[in-house]
């Protein structure tokens, strides 16, 4: 019973929430103005080695805004396979079974998946509100390339998703972020500013998803270096 209801909970903070009712991404998508597609430019592909890993085109939709953001997330399926909460082929299934997505994913080794094309809107950040860009309220989607990264934050940070039970099995050795995966990081960072002139290199355009859904997201958490990246 303490599984199942942590399982809901996770599923809750994932997709957020509205009132009176729950609503996945793609549900709240739907009913969410956009600008019209027509007016986004297409970036440019990608030179970067790594894998085309594409998740079904229901998980995601047609651009309509261009891209002046990108957000880092950490995903795992720690509360399933706490001794294995990195499993590549688990993982990609929590996209397909909720139905949400990220334009791209790294493993803990630094492999980079490519799971939505960034002319497509992944469904990654969800309800939430941006400092300075009042105009992005729940519709940062349109805006923005989401990365996720295989990990695991603080105790403090899961435990809204997490039984302190599970987490505490967990090896030591799986919390935070490799060194692989930064340098994977960088190079991909690198890689999607040259081909989007329109974002910035800054703090204020990299962002983290706590920064905008701080209530229910903490990722990617405190065990995220950001001056490895840069900042």
């Amino acid at each position: 019973m303490i599984k199942t209801t942590y399982l809901f909970i996770s599923l809750f903070l994932l997709i957020g929430c509205s009132e009176p009712t729950v609503q996945t991404e793609r549900q709240l998508d739907k009913t969410t103005p956009i600008i019209e597609p027509m007016l986004v430019v297409p970036p440019e592909p990608s030179s970067l080695e790594m894998q085309e890993w594409l998740l079904p085109k229901k998980n995601s939709r047609v651009r309509g805004a261009p891209i002046t953001h990108i957000m880092l997330h950490f995903i795992n399926n720690a509360l399933r396979a706490p001794q294995d909460p990195y499993n590549i082929e688990e993982v990609y299934a929590l996209f397909e079974e909720y139905e949400v997505s990220a334009h791209y994913m790294i493993d803990r080794e630094g492999d980079i998946y490519l799971l939505v094309p960034e002319e497509r809107a992944a469904f990654h950040a969800g309800k939430g509100h941006l400092l300075n860009y009042q105009e992005y309220s729940t519709r940062l989607n349109d805006y923005s390339i989401g990365i996720e990264l295989l990990a695991i934050g603080t105790k403090e940070e899961m435990l809204s998703t997490i039984p302190e039970e599970v987490y505490d099995s967990i090896d030591p050795l799986d919390m935070g972020y490799t060194e692989e995966q930064y340098i994977a990081l960088n190079k991909l960072l690198e890689d999607i500013l040259i081909r989007n002139p329109g974002i910035k290199n800054d703090r204020e355009h990299i962002i983290g998803h706590h920064e905008y859904a701080p209530v229910r997201k903490s990722d990617p958490g405190e065990l995220f270096d950001w001056s490895k990246i840069g900042y």
